[in-house]
């Protein structure tokens, strides 16, 4: 796509929640495309003050709004309250600031031909984008990172029928609103189709998320930057098995540390020492925790009771210095919840592969990361709760430590992504599918009702609520969620 001159460029406003500094990987990805499109597009952020951590600097203080430019992208930023991961409270303050701050800085970016909004904050995200579009008189692209209340639903976050229901009616007319939805699993655009009872589906389109594979790519073991972090976290000459990432609720960490017990180095709760599994060319294995987020604590606590003496817990990395943690591990973990197939995708999978390396997988089968996992070869996967598999799994990667199966493995991963999966490659479709909004004829309105240009449906029969639908995306209508959730 060709460069546009400024004075023909059309204008997007994105909302973004956050934005560099910020690590959260909606917030790279979002730069990413920000500044892959700036040729095409004059583009305006609006987010948060840097705060994924929870704390907000003095800097960013004394105004409750920041203008700043960072190459050539226009960032609008709102002051939060601080908050902390592991209080629902404080989380929800810090949510609802931003929410309300977004619809005033709406007002305070001028004329736009486009707003764009991700899933991010959950239903709160794609809300913002139906008030941009109203707002701003302007098409509306609706990028779903995760689908909620599915998700919600799946980790038991939220249990109160009243409360998923109307988030599902809201996050509804937020699809219905948009020009275009675009999901980011194969998986998830099987979600919206089922949300709709695959009738009246909105238009969408699937468009992987990625990594830059000109930042993140392998470097050998004895590289002075991978050996510099080995030693500074007690990793050389070590089998690194790594987790890196959101150290959250949808990732069943809890039960995982559980199975990684049974590799303990350290004394057992009757005074017996364990010296813990070697692989065959005699290295100790560690598990290295790279994150942060609302379950680590937990984590620390769990390793501390049993005495875990194997298992590494290790703060974010710059988004600089990611590429010498990754190369780091011997074996990378990918895993989500179950019930989380079809409602959101790890974009970690995306970071592992580039950096070459074998990946556990402990997925749902049909799940975007683990097809891509599955169909290029890079690691073995296994469904979320099947503990004795990952154990097994496990076990195969520390015998074949150092072997040619594995590094075979992270060579297909990291060619599948240079052929496939690059930054260059989605940012292109990306502006491609927003070009292709311009002139669009306006979809046919839906017989049963109008709000404004976006559809309402009532998709139950009289006399019964609004349905919610559960991770596997099958209706719960009249039915009490949390009696699903149980069963799921």
């Amino acid at each position: 796509m060709r460069a546009v001159k400024t004075d023909e460029k059309r204008r997007i406003l994105i909302y973004a929640h956050y934005y560099v500094p910020d690590v959260a990987s909606t917030g790279q990805i979002l730069r990413e495309l920000a500044e892959g499109l700036k040729d095409l597009f004059e583009i305006t952020v609006i987010c948060v003050v840097p705060s994924y951590g929870g704390k907000v600097e003095p800097e960013y203080k004394t105004k409750l709004f920041y203008r700043e430019e960072i190459n050539g992208i226009k960032v609008l930023r709102i002051r939060v309250p601080e908050f902390s991961k592991g209080n629902k409270i404080s989380r929800i303050k810090n949510i609802v600031a931003y929410f309300f701050g977004a619809m005033v800085a709406t007002f305070k970016v001028g004329k736009m031909d486009y707003v764009y909004s991700i899933s991010q904050p959950p239903v709160l995200g794609g809300l913002l984008g139906v008030w941009g579009k109203w707002m701003k008189r302007a098409k509306y692209i609706y990028n779903i990172q995760d689908f909620n209340p599915e998700q919600t639903i799946a980790v038991g976050y939220v249990n109160k029928k009243l409360i998923l229901n109307l988030m599902m009616f809201l996050d509804k007319l937020s699809c219905r609103c948009a020009d275009k939805v675009i999901v980011v699993g194969r998986d998830m655009a099987d979600t919206l189709k089922a949300r709709f009872h695959y009738k009246n589906v909105p238009v969408h389109t699937f468009i992987n998320n990625w990594i830059d594979e000109k930042e993140i790519y392998p470097l050998p073991q004895d590289h002075e930057k991978v050996a510099e972090f080995k030693k500074k976290y007690g990793l050389e000459n070590k089998f690194v098995i790594m987790y890196s990432g959101n150290i959250g609720l949808y990732y069943d960490l809890k039960h995982l540390i559980k199975v990684i017990k049974r590799f303990r180095k350290g004394m057992t709760m009757d005074g017996k020492r364990e010296n813990g599994v070697k692989t065959p060319d005699g290295r100790e294995v560690v598990f290295a925790f790279v994150g942060g987020g609302s379950v680590l604590q937990d984590l620390i606590a769990y390793k501390e009771k049993h005495h875990i003496e194997n298992v590494v817990f290790i703060p974010y990395q710059d988004k600089e210095d990611l590429i010498y943690s990754l190369n780091a591990g011997d074996v990378h973990w990918c895993v989500n919840a179950k019930g989380i197939k079809g409602v959101s995708v790890p974009s970690k999978c995306y970071g592992i592969m580039a950096a070459g390396k074998p990946i556990i997988g402990v997925l749902e089968e049909g799940s975007e990361a683990r097809l891509l996992i599955e169909e290029t070869g890079c690691g073995y996967c296994c469904e979320p709760g099947d503990y004795k598999h990952v154990e097994r799994h496990i076990h195969w990667f520390i015998s074949h430590a150092g072997s040619s199966e594995m590094e075979q493995m992270g060579k297909n991963g990291r060619k599948y992504l240079e052929e496939h999966l690059t930054k260059d490659v989605s940012v292109r479709r990306y502006g491609k599918e927003i070009l292709a909004l311009e002139g669009e004829k306006e979809r046919k309105k839906a017989a049963r009702g109008e709000w404004d240009g976006c559809t309402v449906e009532v998709e139950c029969q009289r006399g019964r609520e609004e349905g919610t639908l559960n991770a596997g995306g099958q209706e719960i209508c009249g039915e009490d969620v949390g009696e699903e959730k149980a069963a799921g």
